[in-house]
């Protein structure tokens, strides 16, 4: 168990994906900068109740994501752009919004349980192989050009992988994170990306440059 300060926004963090902040409100400003000033870590959760900017502070889920940041740009009056990375899935044990203008929650670890490989190889290399298939797909109907890219070996990184790159509802994404073995959430993912495909196909056949449906393509 620990205390981290952390950030309530209207998404959701996974582990190994980016995230890319503007920080313009004052107790935020105060939060990145200890931040950077102590190389610690913050922790993003996705809003419950409540809203990111302005006014009381939000109602977190109890499930987030802790991040490292790894660039800031800093801008006038205070204000920052940051980059961070999403590390290590954690879970809420307490909060505390009096002790400082933002809120500090204690978290404990919560890794994704890595259920034997020999117990789910067919959906895990199903889930790849569709993985594939879609960032290809995305390159494609973009124009852009094929660079090369890696589909993780470890099952973790890639279910975090394939829910990251998933464009669904924050609520959605919720649900994702929240899973406790790896095996249920590949098995989910694999439902998810079957009708991702199907509407890039659709896409794909009509030669249109832009997504006419809510697929993935963050």
């Amino acid at each position: 168990m620990h205390e981290i300060p952390l950030f309530p926004l209207n998404a959701v963090l996974f582990p190994g994906a980016p995230l890319q902040l503007h920080i313009f409100e004052d107790r935020y400003k105060e939060m990145i900068n200890r931040c950077v000033e102590s190389e610690q870590e913050f922790g993003v959760v996705l809003i419950k109740e409540g809203f990111e900017a302005l006014g009381p502070l939000a109602v977190p889920h109890s499930i987030g994501c802790s991040a490292r940041i790894i660039h800031v740009q800093q801008l006038d009056q205070g204000r920052m752009n940051i980059v961070a990375l999403g590390e290590e899935r954690f879970r809420i044990l307490t909060l505390d919004k009096h002790t400082h203008s933002y809120m500090v929650g204690e978290v404990d670890s919560f890794p994704l349980v890595n259920d034997p490989i020999d117990d789910f190889i067919q959906p895990l290399e199903s889930l790849r192989s569709m993985l594939d298939r879609f960032i290809q797909g995305l390159l494609k109907a973009g124009g852009e050009k094929m660079d090369l890219y890696q589909i993780p070996d470890d099952p973790v990184t890639l279910a975090y992988m394939a829910a990251a790159l998933l464009q669904i509802s924050p609520s959605q994404k919720q649900t994702l994170l929240s899973f406790e073995h790896v095996t249920d959430l590949i098995v989910q993912l694999q439902g998810i990306y079957r009708r991702e495909l199907a509407f890039l196909r659709v896409m794909l056949s009509r030669q249109v440059s832009e997504p006419e449906f809510p697929f993935s393509r963050n």
